[in-house]
This record gives structure tokens, C-alpha cells and sequence, in this order.
């Protein structure tokens, strides 16, 4: 190991530290954000020679990598526990009611899709550029850029489920089963 490997991995981790514990934070339940956090920079320590001059988007990858990997393994773990205990009910949610556009919002955004709620998040949230989100996701800038506005419309369509798209918006609407 090498002292320039060392101290770069202690400057990225200086650097970046507080923007992956809000990334994470903001994605995974509270009781996994330390471990998550730490994960991802044990991935980083081990591959700290191949470390990116501005590691930030693959910190984010990584982190999501973490996550998705703790979301299986958990998984897998509750399918086992199910299988095991054969529980009869589930666990039923509560339907709140749109009081305000707060409460409009967050009943929207939990009716998008997981990656259509990464794609906006990582703009508006993590004010990252398409390049940067498109690392983060594993993708060229042009899909990012595609999913994004996909992302952003589908958000105004549940947000106001009674707009009927303009002639020119309809012909922009993805097909059903192409997105």
C-alpha cells in the first residue's frame, strides 16, 4: 500500500463522507445507514488505488450497490422466515388522505417506481449533473436524461391525474411495457 493511496482515500473520504450519509440516509431505513455507510467505504478502502480523481457519483453507486445487496440478503431472510413461521395476515398500510399538496406529493412519489424515484432524487436531492447521475446509475447520460423527463412526467401525472397531456405530450408518452 502506498502513502499516495492511503492519503487519497482519506481526502475522498474527508470530502465526501457527509454526501453519502445523506444519500444513504435518504434511501435506506434509519437502522441501516451506519452499516450501509460503512460498507461503502470499506469498498472504497479496497479499491482506493483505483479510486476516480472525483469519487462522489461512484460513492453513490457503491452506496447503492450496498443497499440493493442488503435489500436481497433481507429478503431472502424474510422469505425464510415466512416459510418457516407461515404467518396468516399481513400488514395492512394506512391510506392518508390529500389534505394539502404536501400530502399530494408524497402519495405521487410513492406511486412512482423505484428507479423513477433514483432518477429524480439524484437530481433534485443530490443536485448531481446527468453525467454524474447517469455513473450513479450505471447508465450513458442520454438515458439518464430520457428517464428523468419519463420520471418528472409521470410524477405531474400523479399529481394531477385529471390533466389530459397535450396532443404533443401523448405522442411523447412511452408505450405500455417500453419504459
Amino acid at each position: 500500500m502506498s502513502s499516495d493511496d492511503s492519503a487519497g482515500f482519506t481526502a475522498a473520504y474527508d470530502a465526501n463522507y457527509a454526501d453519502v450519509l445523506r444519500y444513504v440516509q435518504r434511501r435506506a431505513p434509519a437502522s441501516h445507514v451506519d452499516d450501509v455507510v460503512a460498507d461503502t467505504f470499506a469498498v472504497a478502502w479496497r479499491r482506493r488505488g483505483a479510486l476516480p480523481p472525483e469519487p462522489r457519483a461512484w460513492l453513490f453507486r457503491t452506496a447503492s450497490n450496498v443497499m440493493k445487496s442488503t435489500a436481497r440478503r433481507e429478503s431472502r431472510q424474510q422469505t425464510l422466515a415466512v416459510r418457516a413461521w407461515e404467518p396468516g395476515a399481513g400488514i395492512s398500510s394506512g391510506a392518508g388522505t390529500d389534505v394539502d399538496s404536501s400530502l399530494d406529493l408524497i402519495t405521487a412519489w410513492r406511486g412512482l417506481s423505484r428507479k423513477d424515484q433514483e432518477a429524480i432524487a439524484l437530481h433534485a436531492w443530490e443536485e448531481l449533473a446527468d453525467t454524474e447521475a447517469a455513473t450513479v446509475l450505471g447508465c450513458t447520460r442520454a438515458t439518464y436524461t430520457m428517464r428523468l423527463t419519463r420520471a418528472k412526467r409521470r410524477l405531474a401525472q400523479l399529481m394531477n391525474p385529471a390533466h389530459e397531456p397535450a396532443p404533443a405530450e401523448r405522442q411523447l408518452q412511452p408505450r405500455e411495457g417500453t419504459s
